[in-house]
């Protein structure tokens, strides 16, 4: 790359922050894509969230957006939508697969009516439009949602918002009293609850890039689950990449992967994660289509395991720009 190479992306727009849970993981993703870009000689500007991003499109200020916005308002299809009216190309998936993998339950469905694999699952929703054969109302009793769901799913299990990212209010429940607590507390962040079978075996991630799956990671934790604390705060939890896997069976579960991610519309760049049981059987557990740039972060490291430098993915994933 060179100076006239960046300089044919014109002005770009970093648009980090925001005010979703996920605000200080943006923001620190936000300052190492910040340094790249400046070595890289790209002209950007940095803006703090959506709305304030909108209103200098609206003026004609930049050329391209790179998107490190994470959860609702930055990576569920609203602000993809809004570019795509001023005919402002921005990094990642456009505005089906942003909207269609912000909701893990809808991933779930698509993926389950394509025949790929995914844990079994029944929703808790306040939501009166959201009522099918897999969903409870959170207007019956405690004890008309659990007892239906456990004997459905049996024990141990997953409780997450179905639109929340970085294992923000999830929980693993081990009994059926723990069921109704976990519901509570998934419901502060969302009104839709998905109640996920837990699958026993190890958990993976697939980074994506263009149509290209990079090494697999396998992630190892001492605590109960992957969970928030495990992903930026803890410092025992182990990384392997590319993970220690028999060759047939990774580059079988990348092409699952590549499948999974296009089949719900998603593009550009990404992240599938996914369980592989005490049979090697793989279980899709969602999509992520604006993964975190920090110095924790899977899709650098992956990356990196693949010969791809902090700057050059950068590179790469402005130059996959997109207006739809």
């Amino acid at each position: 790359m060179n100076a006239r190479d960046a300089h044919r992306l014109g002005h770009v727009a970093l648009v980090v922050g925001g005010d979703s849970a996920e605000r200080e993981i943006s923001l620190r993703g936000g300052q190492a894509v910040a340094h790249a870009l400046e070595r890289l000689g790209v002209q950007f500007s940095v803006i703090d969230g959506p709305r304030r991003l909108l209103e200098q499109v609206a003026a004609g200020h930049f050329d391209r957006v790179f998107n490190l916005l994470h959860g609702r308002g930055g990576e569920d299809g609203a602000l993809q939508g809004a570019l795509r009216l001023y005919g402002v190309p921005v990094t990642g998936s456009g505005v089906l697969g942003s909207a269609l993998t912000m909701d893990k339950v809808q991933t779930k469905r698509v993926w389950s009516a394509c025949g790929l694999p995914t844990p079994a699952w029944r929703i808790v929703s306040g939501n009166d439009h959201d009522q099918g054969h897999d969903t409870a109302s959170t207007g019956s009793t405690v004890e008309a949602i659990v007892e239906p769901i456990v004997e459905a799913l049996g024990l141990p299990l997953f409780v997450k918002p179905a639109r929340e990212g970085s294992s923000i209010g999830m929980s693993r429940v081990a009994t059926a009293a723990e069921l109704g607590p976990a519901l509570e507390r998934a419901r502060t962040h969302d009104d839709c609850v998905l109640v996920e079978q837990l699958i026993r075996g190890s958990e993976f991630t697939a980074a994506v890039l263009g149509e290209q799956v990079l090494p697999l990671i396998e992630l190892r934790t001492g605590r109960e689950f992957y969970d928030y604390e495990a992903k930026y705060e803890s410092g025992d939890t182990q990384y392997l990449c590319p993970a220690e896997l028999p060759e047939p069976l990774a580059a079988e579960l990348a092409r699952l992967c590549l499948q999974a991610f296009d089949v719900v519309g998603a593009s550009g760049w990404g992240r599938v994660d996914f369980m592989l049981d005490e049979n090697d059987q793989p279980w899709l557990l969602e999509v992520n289509t604006t993964p975190g740039m920090t110095e924790k972060s899977l899709m650098p490291m992956a990356a990196r395991a693949a010969g791809i430098e902090f700057e050059e993915l950068v590179w790469r994933i402005l130059n996959r720009c997109r207006n739809d």
